[in-house]
């Protein structure tokens, strides 16, 4: 066991939120009491680690939460492919997992993050105990290497344009319902860079979460906040109906109220609630870890 891994699972108390690097990723940690669960978050396509800070202080120190910065965002290396698919992301948590050594874990993910949420439990499933997506992005299932979805597209196009912060100050308040944390998001968004954010745009435009959330074998909680402007509620209800009946914790889409789609961020109470309904269904999935 890796000394991260150790400190993730064994801490005698909660500890601070620390960064670190491992096999080209940067990522910040929170340890957990003896024996925590290991959590592993992954951030959405214009959000960063730090999006989770609010979630990692909310969560039970009886679980042990990783959150990684995407390949290609703050100072972790973007991937070789110019239009990686979600399997490619999914390859690259596993090598930094396996180089911390940390699993078998809970994934969360959110919005873009979901998509790889469910391909590495589609993948990996031994190395996963159940997972909790917050505002899935679904994908637009186009065609590798074809034109991009018009949305997408604009995307790009208005990062060029107009820079990274005229972008953030443009799209980041239709993220939010609580203007509190605006300037949080904003600065998140503000900080996305190419190739990272290109990866992952064309990521998005190939993306079908469908097919790998109704493959999944570990435990599934699917939720969104009931104000969210950009994966909204009838969006992520298609994402829960298509978890099959074995795996589902709940029989349908969990709704926060008064939260858009910013969720860890708005509503990190309610998230490490839904975090700690989902732990009594994992068990020690795939072995302990």
């Amino acid at each position: 066991m890796s000394g991260l891994a150790r400190s993730l699972e064994t801490s005698a108390a909660p500890a601070a939120i620390t960064g670190g690097r491992a096999d080209g990723i940067a990522y910040l940690h929170r340890p957990g009491r003896d024996h925590a669960v290991p959590i592993v978050l992954l951030h959405g396509i214009g959000s960063d680690a730090a999006s989770f800070v609010p979630l990692m202080q909310a969560l039970d120190d009886h679980v042990a939460a990783i959150a990684w910065d995407a390949p290609g965002y703050g100072t972790s290396a973007p991937l070789a492919a110019e239009w990686p698919s979600a399997d490619d992301y999914a390859a690259r948590l596993e090598a930094l997992l396996v180089s911390l050594g940390v699993g078998p874990a809970i994934v969360v993910g959110h919005s873009l993050g979901c998509l790889v949420a469910a391909a590495y439990a589609r993948r990996h499933p031994d190395r996963v105990r159940g997972l909790l997506l917050l505002s899935p992005a679904i994908g637009y299932g186009a065609a590798p290497g074809g034109t991009l979805p018009e949305s997408v597209a604009a995307r790009l196009v208005d990062l060029d344009r107009l820079g990274a912060e005229k972008f953030a100050t443009l799209r980041a308040p239709r993220l939010v319902s609580d203007a509190a944390v605006l300037p949080a998001v904003t600065r998140a968004m503000a900080a996305v860079k190419m190739p990272g954010y290109g990866q992952a745009s064309r990521m998005l435009a190939t993306g079908r979460l469908g097919d790998d959330v109704a493959a999944l074998t570990r435990p599934v909680l699917v939720a969104c906040g009931d104000e969210d402007r950009i994966t909204p509620p009838v969006q992520s209800a298609t994402v829960a109906e298509a978890v099959s009946a074995e795996q589902r914790v709940r029989g349908e889409l969990v709704l926060i109220a008064g939260a858009g789609h910013a969720l860890p961020q708005e509503r990190p109470d309610a998230v490490a609630a839904l975090v700690a309904e989902l732990v009594p269904h994992v068990g020690r999935a795939g072995g302990a870890p």
